[in-house]
Formats: structure tokens, C-alpha cells, sequence
């Protein structure tokens, strides 16, 4: 079993926020795949990273995550450039982390 993580930002390059619709379209998709998905939006966590020496460059995102029995890295990295191009980044983080259910 693996816990599959999305971090999808709040808002576009130029800070404006992205409509309701755009997010609501990711929680169905994953909702239908996976049978249900747990979503961290009261208080967005905050991402930073400074690209290649630059200045640090900021994004509010909302955590996205979902239990995936046998993982398909060729879904998921299909789906992740779906998203990306949906968001217009030039990366959204997907990550998996091994879990054992209790």
C-alpha cells in the first residue's frame, strides 16, 4: 500500500487564485480512481525553494493524498504532467510513501 501525495497550488504565477472548479476536477478524478481521497485545505502549507541560486520563489498549496493498493508509476506520471499543464508549473510534486495500514 502506498499514500500518494499531491501539492497543488492555490494560485497561478501572476497570484491570482485558481477557480474552485480546477481543484474540485482533481478530487473527483482521484475520489473515482481511488475510491476517496483526504484533502489538507483549512491552512495551506507553505512551499519555498530557491531555483538554481536564484531569489526563493513562494507557493500556498493544498495537500492532496490518497491510498493506492498497487501503484502505477505510468498513471501517475501521465497524470502529473496532466496536472502541470492544467496549472500551467513547470512541476507538481507527487510523491509515494510506502505505508502499512493498521
Amino acid at each position: 500500500m502506498h499514500l500518494v501525495q499531491l501539492l497543488l497550488p492555490l494560485r497561478d504565477n501572476d497570484g491570482r487564485p485558481f477557480p474552485p472548479g480546477a481543484h474540485r476536477r482533481v478530487r473527483e478524478t482521484l475520489t473515482a480512481r481511488f475510491g476517496g481521497l483526504t484533502a489538507f485545505t483549512r491552512a495551506p502549507a507553505e512551499g519555498e525553494w530557491a531555483p538554481d541560486g536564484a531569489a526563493p520563489a513562494r507557493d500556498d498549496v493544498v495537500v492532496l493524498e490518497v491510498m493506492d493498493d498497487a501503484l502505477d508509476a505510468d498513471w501517475w506520471g501521465a497524470y502529473r504532467r496532466e496536472l502541470e499543464r492544467a496549472f500551467a508549473q513547470d512541476e507538481i510534486v507527487v510523491r509515494a510513501l510506502p505505508i502499512r495500514r493498521l
